[in-house]
């Protein structure tokens, strides 16, 4: 069969979501890396369909044995000029992780787990060596943001006894060997819920990402993407939303979407007419919304399934309709601009969209059958251990992308390598969550947020709404420091019970703390996939955060509408079906509204001025609130500012200069 796509060939695919460049390892590092990552590989697909006797903490401890000595190997120190090759210290780094993660099945599983609680000297060496390697292989993965919360973690852990007891924050006081015992030998720290469901969830997922991106997925879902749009003036920004989209199937990252998206089309874009500052903007937002979207959420959204006990696949259907709203207003963002700024329609490759399809279209088919796999009640494990081999051998269809054995080895190893980043991340996590429980910090917390509210009104509704504004600027300054797994944890253990407790659903409640961790990759002043996507276009950077910003605002205002009244529910797709379509109409209107206000332009009207802008933010956020009297007032709103654009239309219309209409008389021309 002849190859018949277009020349469009996108840069590598990064499969983790939160990692600071890795070091191009070769030679005999790279090969040791390599086969480790597979080994590890392979023992987790065993534990999907053989899972060890002696339990999931027992899988999860040799799992982190594989994993964190390679985060030493993988990834730089950081300190001073750093090496592409592990240096002795690496090594030794790497040795001492796999000891201290073997030692508790070394000397009797059972023994170790029996002395839970009355560990003994040996013990609280090996793991207060493990914490030290933890905290350091985050910090070579992350930077220093969620290692210094860890260390505050576990300061207030050990000095929190010495706080004044009238304090809501004070306890009893924790010990060295107690902190130890939380994190080393119980379900709560190091191998609680963030690693496990990194080791059974997020790796295979990055394993599937891998394997789908080397059998040639990621180039056809980009030259789909540019094929499908070719004839419309609004063809190179949709473009690149599109793509942002399908890749996102590939990548768990917003960043690595975003740059990965931009190399490709960000020249399509510059021709078009687009400022470099507003495409970055676009290809940040279309990146981190590749996370938001089904069926491969962020890493988060599986964190999310396990601490409420529900299936994945309910999780993707509580992400369906924010989904809709988020694209909606990047769309409409999109056409605006197109008028704004006077894009031009670009040149197209020859291959048709539906050519492309017929040819290549079966890359669809094992995103199809993850779903179709979970709607049959299958396990995500197994549906996406399925999906990964349906993706291996449809890969036989295209000779220059087929999975011989050499190209499944580095399949499965790179999927490994993906996960690297996350692991740390999630044992990490595993200090607060363990010094959250011990202290019960969360629950003191989410009092005092909820009781600042109260201290400014008693009205039940008001305290609700400043309780959530609160949790959204909380979680929004968390996020600029930590990354989106470590944010949402961290959320949720203090945030989520403040919501909790105010009558929000649990569903509700867990989204909203969900989103607003993911959009930390589009807020200033650190917003990740905006810094990665203006290095493409060449654009200033905090411009590019701002318009990064103008792009994703409603996915920043849906989660409020999730927890303000009971109908906001109905986003998630839960509910009456009337309620959910209605609300998703309103919803839908309001993301309209909003588009108005942020690109100071009506569709079909023309340029919106102030007065026009305002109204339609005014708009948007009476519609979000999913009131009956707010939504009518919201309807008002935006017909009075559809009514002041077009006044202000007819008023600077310059007027039509009429000339008086000369004859000629007959016979001359005079």
């Amino acid at each position: 069969m002849g190859d018949d796509r277009s020349p469009v060939d996108p840069p590598a695919v990064h499969y983790d979501e939160e990692e600071r460049p890795a070091r191009e390892l070769s030679g005999r590092a790279g090969v040791f890396v390599s086969v480790v990552a597979f080994a590890v590989a392979l023992l987790v697909l065993w534990q999907v369909f053989r899972p060890l006797a002696q339990g999931s903490q027992y899988y999860l401890i040799i799992f982190l044995a594989g994993t964190l000595p390679l985060v030493f190997l993988a990834y730089k120190s950081g300190l001073g000029k750093g090496r592409e090759t592990p240096g002795v210290t690496d090594w030794i780094l790497a040795g001492a992780a796999l000891v201290v993660c073997l030692y508790p099945i070394a000397g009797g599983y059972d023994d170790f787990l029996n002395r839970q609680g009355l560990l003994e000297p040996v013990d609280i060496v090996f793991g207060a060596v493990l914490l030290v390697l933890v905290i350091e292989a985050c910090r070579r993965t992350t930077g220093w943001a969620l290692p210094v919360v860890c260390l505050a973690f576990l300061a207030y852990g050990y000095y929190g006894g010495l706080l004044p007891q009238t304090w809501p924050i004070a306890h009893a006081g924790l010990d060295f060997a107690q902190i130890v015992d939380a994190l080393y030998n119980s379900g709560s720290g190091f191998y609680g819920t963030p690693l496990d469901v990194a080791a059974t969830y997020i790796v295979l997922f990055t394993i599937y990402g891998a394997v789908l991106d080397l059998s040639g997925a990621s180039r056809f879902f980009v030259d789909l993407s540019v094929a499908a749009f070719r004839r419309s003036r609004s063809a190179a920004g949709r473009t690149a939303v599109a793509a942002g989209f399908l890749l996102g199937t590939v990548s768990g990252s917003g960043t690595a979407t975003a740059v990965s998206v931009g190399a490709v089309t960000w020249p399509m874009l510059r021709r078009a007419g687009y400022p470099p500052e507003q495409a970055g903007g676009m290809l940040a937002a279309a990146g981190v919304g590749a996370i938001l979207s089904p069926p491969t959420l962020g890493a988060a959204a599986f964190i999310v399934a396990e601490y409420l006990n529900v299936s994945y696949l309910t999780v993707l259907g509580w992400a369906t309709i924010p989904t809709v709203l988020y694209y909606l207003g990047i769309l409409l963002a999109v056409e605006i601009d197109v008028r704004r700024y006077g894009v031009r329609a670009v040149d197209a490759p020859p291959t048709s969209a539906w050519r492309l399809l017929t040819r290549f279209g079966y890359h669809f088919s094992s995103l199809i059958v993850i779903v179709v796999l979970l709607a049959l009640d299958v396990s995500a494990t197994r549906s996406v251990v399925y999906a990964t081999i349906l993706a291996g051998a449809l890969s036989f269809l295209d000779r220059r992308h087929r999975l011989t054995p050499p190209r499944i080895f580095t399949a499965l190893s790179a999927g490994v390598r993906g996960v690297l980043p996350v692991v740390a991340v999630c044992a990490a996590a595993g200090v607060i969550t363990a010094t959250t429980t011990k202290t019960g910090l969360g629950a003191q917390l989410a009092s005092l947020l909820v009781n600042g509210a109260r201290a400014i009104t008693d009205e039940p509704q008001a305290v609700l709404a400043l309780t959530v504004v609160l949790a959204a600027v909380a979680l929004a300054l968390l996020g600029l420091a930590v990354p989106v797994t470590a944010s949402f944890i961290i959320g949720w253990v203090i945030i989520g019970p403040a919501l909790l407790g105010l009558g929000v659903p649990a569903p509700a409640a867990a989204m909203f703390v969900f989103y607003y961790s993911v959009l930390s990759e589009v807020t200033p002043p650190t917003a990740l996939a905006a810094v990665g996507a203006s290095a493409i276009t060449g654009g200033r950077a905090i411009a590019t955060m701002w318009q990064a910003l103008k792009y994703a605002l409603p996915a920043f205002l849906a989660p409020i509408a999730f927890v303000l009244t009971a109908n906001g529910e109905h986003l998630l797709a839960r509910g009456p079906l009337a309620g959910v379509l209605w609300t998703t109409v309103v919803a839908g209107l309001a993301v309209f509204g909003l588009a108005v206000a942020t690109g100071a332009w009506l569709p079909g009207v023309g340029p919106a001025g102030p007065a026009t802008r305002v109204l339609a933010a005014a708009a948007g956020l009476l519609l979000l609130y999913l009131d009956p009297v707010a939504i009518v007032a919201g309807l008002a709103a935006l017909l009075a500012a559809a009514g002041v654009a077009a006044l202000e239309k007819r008023r600077h219309r310059p007027p039509v200069e009429i000339r008086p209409r000369t004859t000629t008389p007959p016979g001359g021309d005079g």
